[in-house]
């Protein structure tokens, strides 16, 4: 097929179908082509009583990968798919252009191919050209370049350029993803914002290096072609399309068998599917698989969204399987992106300006952009600076970024769940710390996070050795090709999973029965009223409980609706919500809360030397800093971490008051 040739007139036919349909224009324009002149008849195509068809086409086809496209694609129809990561502001073309020469007044008309093609403007004058010129006469009297452009008889249209990425899960590890120039025309410029997913078809065309013709005329660089997409076509992906959509009769039947089951058996089921490789966590496992179906997203009438995805939080000690739940979680979410909160930037997650080599600026998104409608993981997120992690507290909560930057003001979707992994400041949870110094994280960011789970690396006998007996025997059969082939079923349950998230995600939306609604109230104002008792005791909850908190089980309900394809979520969901929520976020707001701290003899005995030293150093109602306390000590040999530790028991026991956020101590006793 040749797209440049058949598809032009392929728009005429559509034209003149739809101007047959207006019979009173098409008959006074049969009156008058008699007399038209090729130059009226283009200026009657540009008049506005003329529609302006532009022909979409589509496919149902399998999209071919990017990486594919090679040199004998040029001049084809191709259908990829992608996701858009840059934008550029819309300009404006010639399609038809008028020339007038400015001494002699005569006209020309010059037809400018689809692209980025253009038209070479003659040097000379067409109405002297081929003129005979009497001896001594001057052989070109209108002069070198003497054509201007009439823009009010020329015909434009609009084109945008667009970066096309190839979708993250389509990258092979290692690689860097690649992408293309996409040029867009007339009513599908402006179509598309960063960070939306599209099936595109187009015709797979060549452009030159770059530079003028005088540049390129005998430099050899004619040859070097750069290749970018002419779009004749755009599928854009909904929201509840992300990954593969399409579903057989057979896949029907066995996710709606594998739903009509118990309530705790599909659960449990689904957890088990979560991570085989890791042992135990079986609270974590549930957790994931809620953020894997999330919740149910709502728009309001006036213009609102109150998001559905659930994020979860993982911190605590290293060594406790943290980064396995995020590695599974990127292979397994029909859309996810994986990042480290180290190598990541405040643009990295969001969006950026970019400006090209034209001096154009461009829209780039960020890893919370490519995500939209899916999930991001975000490893060693307490390495993040603090300017980089309040960067997105929008993308988190509102699932919008707003961009106002080198003129370019906008807002992108990030309509992304959030699966982070953290330590606490010192490595390890340090259980004479209390709450506040191991989690070490603004209350803005933990409030947004649906679940937060504290995770310890427990020294108990028979949890260690059931560990190690479980890591011995991945570690004896995970090398064996042998054993890898003869069990594909571990693979096979994984590619289940996905599936069914899939179909869940894109069939079932589930919404709060009465009777639930009215055990969530309550729950809720018992969590509000516990925190309040806490706070009126001297205690301080290391994790906010606020609305967002209500909202956070509301979905975690929505999720274990969804997970069995019901449309109503009931209170056997909503009991279950609330488990986890209280395993996760509650108990990390309860630890560290006024737990009184178990020591040893020698312990006991080493505080006692160093809370006499404190004693000598602080009198009975005074108040000092801490820090400087701390320093006093220190440069008489008493270790630091054994003056935290001592005026953490003096406090706890009532014998010093912390004053000013921490920073100073107030001796009582």
């Amino acid at each position: 097929m040749e797209p440049n040739d058949y598809l032009p007139i392929l728009e005429e036919a559509v034209q003149d179908v739809l101007e047959s349909l207006r019979p009173s224009d098409a008959l006074a324009a049969a009156d008058g082509d008699a007399y038209l002149e090729e130059e009226d008849r283009a200026s009657r195509d540009r008049a506005p009583g003329r529609a302006s068809v532009q022909v979409k086409l589509t496919s149902k086809e399998i999209p071919r990968p990017l990486r594919t496209l090679n040199s004998s694609d040029v001049g084809t129809l191709v259908y990829v798919p992608g996701i858009v990561i840059a934008t550029s502001k819309a300009r404006t073309k010639a399609k038809h252009m008028a020339l007038e020469c400015q001494k002699c007044k005569s006209t020309i008309s010059v037809h400018l191919g689809a692209g980025y093609s253009g038209a070479n403007v003659p040097r000379f004058c067409s109405a002297q050209v081929g003129r005979d010129t009497q001896v001594g006469q001057e052989a070109n009297p209108c002069g070198t370049d003497p054509y201007r452009i009439v823009p009010e008889k020329s015909s434009f249209i609009d084109q945008q350029n667009m970066k096309l990425q190839e979708n993250p899960e389509c990258v092979p590890a290692g690689e860097m993803p690649r992408n293309m120039t996409v040029l867009v025309e007339r009513t599908m410029v402006l179509s598309v914002v960063p960070g939306t997913r599209v099936k595109l078809m187009g015709v797979y065309e060549t452009t030159n290096a770059g530079g003028s013709s005088k540049r390129d005329r005998g430099g050899g660089k004619v040859a070097v072609q750069h290749a970018y997409l002419r779009v004749v076509g755009i599928d854009e992906e909904t929201e509840g399309a992300r990954g593969d959509a399409h579903f057989t009769d057979a896949e029907h039947t066995e996710f709606k068998t594998f739903a009509h089951r118990p309530f705790k058996d599909v659960v449990k089921d689904l957890r088990s599917r979560v991570a085989p490789a890791i042992f135990g966590s079986d609270d974590i496992k549930a957790a994931v698989t809620c953020l894997l179906f999330s919740g149910t997203r709502k728009e309001h009438p006036d213009g609102t969204a109150r998001r559905g995805d659930v994020n979860v939080l993982l911190l605590g000690d290293p060594s406790t399987a943290k980064s396995q739940f995020l590695k599974f979680v990127e292979r397994t979410a029909p859309v996810c992106v994986y990042t480290s909160g180290k190598g990541s930037s405040a643009a990295g997650l969001t969006a950026s300006v970019i400006r090209d080599s034209n001096g154009e600026f461009y829209l780039e998104g960020g890893a919370m952009v490519l995500a939209d409608g899916g999930c991001v993981c975000i490893d060693e997120f307490d390495k993040m600076r603090d300017e980089d992690r309040v960067a997105i507290h929008e993308a988190m909560e509102q699932q919008t970024i707003s961009i106002a930057k080198a003129g370019i003001t906008t807002m992108l979707n990030s309509r992304t769940a959030v699966l982070a992994a953290a330590n606490p400041p010192s490595g390890r949870y340090d259980d004479l710390k209390t709450a506040q110094e191991n989690i070490d994280l603004q209350t803005t960011i933990l409030s947004r996070f649906d679940m937060i789970f504290i995770v310890r690396d427990e020294r108990v006998y028979e949890r260690d050795m059931q560990i190690a007996d479980h890591v011995l025997n991945i570690h004896a059969g995970g090398g064996d090709e042998l054993a890898l082939a003869a069990d594909p079923q571990q693979e096979k349950e994984r590619q289940f999973l996905k599936r069914y998230i899939e179909y869940a995600r894109a069939m079932c939306k589930p919404r709060v029965g009465e009777r639930a609604m009215r055990m969530l109230e309550d729950s809720y104002v018992k969590y509000r009223e516990e925190m309040r008792e806490r706070k009126r005791t001297g205690g301080h909850a290391a994790v906010p409980i606020t609305v967002r908190q209500l909202e956070a089980i509301v979905r975690i309900s929505e999720s274990l609706a969804k997970m069995c394809l019901q449309s109503t979520v009931t209170e056997e969901h909503v009991q279950e919500a609330l488990r986890l929520f209280e395993v996760s976020t509650i108990d990390a707001a309860r630890s560290g809360v006024a737990d009184m701290v178990v020591l040893s003899a020698e312990q006991r005995e080493e505080l006692q030397v160093v809370e006499t030293q404190i004693r000598q150093k602080l009198a009975i109602g005074a108040t000092m800093s801490k820090r400087h306390l701390i320093d006093d000590l220190s440069r008489i040999g008493v270790n630091e971490w054994a003056v935290t530790r001592a005026l953490l028991v003096m406090t706890q026991r009532g014998d010093v008051a912390e004053r000013a956020e921490g920073r100073r101590v107030t001796r009582m006793h």
